[in-house]
């Protein structure tokens, strides 16, 4: 059996929790999704308002506190947010492509130390960061151990590979832009069973899906994603792999219209963008540096992108006609989102506004 493009949109849809906001606690969405993008600290916030029905944003900031949901370095070498069993689990899978990162980087061989001696180096980190650390505190206890080892720095390497996550520093969304990091100890484990565990959750949250798409979604080599797939009890569709007992949906089944939060996760998480990005749009909507702006979807795909302007309005543009039920859709979530950000940071994303130049606007609209 095989599934057509739609039935794979909603099946990722329908498992991200996007076909409908559901009752759920904040920790049974980030566990079913899986892993959301967290490089913005609003982001994993609007993920969830966009997922869970009636969603308390304070529920996440005591998630993060409480140390139920952890801010980590993990797939593709940037930040997710994910649940502490995840974590364990994910960290010990990624950690030999995130040492691999910066390890074999030239920057890293450039300088005054050798792996070694930043192995080393890792132990007292790890010690040190048992409460929550600030940069300048951490590259203060590296200096006095290793000294100047020239640029980028051993924090550079370290703060990828060491298995610290981000501790809460306050403000509108946990995080703010001077991260805190504390260690987060994990036993030692088996690398293999970990890798295919990652699999196995990554088509809960993400499947059916094909090994490139799990290689997309953490960069791992696809030799050793296949290795996992034999190691897991797997349903397979063609060349797409899926857990047992997972209904795939109909392709005409409605899909609400969403205001995605920057970096989402649905749109980096295949090796295929189409699934979610029509082609003509991904260089619109992903810049050369791999910013991912924040989409409107419509009917399950990317139609334009949106961002709240300094009067508390948002301003929706997008890159093809719509219709008019389309756009009082998109409407009625541009005034939830409006007084959602309203209570917490009302411009969110303003830095990013250098991408809204050149952007292929069929239509603006203001609400």
């Amino acid at each position: 059996m095989t599934f057509t493009a739609r039935q794979l949109n909603r099946a990722t849809l329908d498992r991200q929790l996007l076909l409908t906001r559901e009752p759920v606690d904040v920790l049974s969405a980030v566990e079913r999704v899986v892993a959301i993008q967290a490089q913005e600290p609003a982001s994993p916030y609007i993920a969830l308002w966009n997922r869970i029905a009636g969603f308390d944003p304070a529920d996440l900031d005591a998630a993060f506190t409480g140390g139920l949901v952890r801010k980590a370095t993990l797939m593709r070498i940037t930040l997710h947010a994910v649940t502490a069993a995840d974590h364990e689990v994910f960290h010990h899978a990624m950690l030999p492509a995130l040492r691999a990162s910066r390890l074999a980087d030239k920057r890293f061989k450039g300088m005054d130390i050798t792996i070694e001696q930043a192995d080393e180096l890792l132990e007292h980190l790890l010690e040190f960061a048992s409460v929550p650390r600030a940069k300048a505190e951490i590259e203060e206890l590296l200096h006095a151990h290793a000294g100047d080892v020239g640029e980028p720095g051993v924090w550079w390497a370290l703060r990828t590979y060491a298995g610290l996550v981000h501790a809460p520093t306050g403000g509108p969304w946990s995080f703010g832009l001077r991260p805190s990091y504390l260690a987060a100890r994990t036993e030692p484990r088996e690398r293999l069973q970990c890798v295919a565990e990652l699999v196995r959750r990554y088509l809960t949250g993400f499947g059916p899906a094909t090994v490139a798409d799990v290689n997309q979604f953490t960069m791992l080599p696809r030799g050793t994603i296949r290795e996992a797939v034999e190691q897991l009890e797997l349903v397979r569709h063609g060349d797409h792999f899926d857990v047992p007992n997972r209904t795939v949906p109909d392709e005409d089944t409605p899909a609400p219209a969403r205001l995605m939060a920057m970096w989402d996760s649905t749109l980096l998480a295949y090796a295929d963008r189409s699934r979610i990005i029509p082609a003509e749009y991904r260089k619109v909507v992903i810049g050369n540096n791999g910013d991912t702006l924040p989409t409107l979807l419509v009917d399950g795909y990317v139609a334009g992108v949106w961002r709240p302007l300094a009067d508390g309005s948002v301003e929706m543009t997008a890159f093809h006609a719509l219709s008019d039920d389309q756009w009082t859709a998109l409407s009625v979530e541009a005034s939830a989102m409006s007084k959602f950000l309203g209570d917490r940071e009302p411009q969110v994303y303003k830095r990013y506004a250098r991408w809204w130049s050149g952007l292929p606007a069929h239509d603006v609209r203001v609400v």
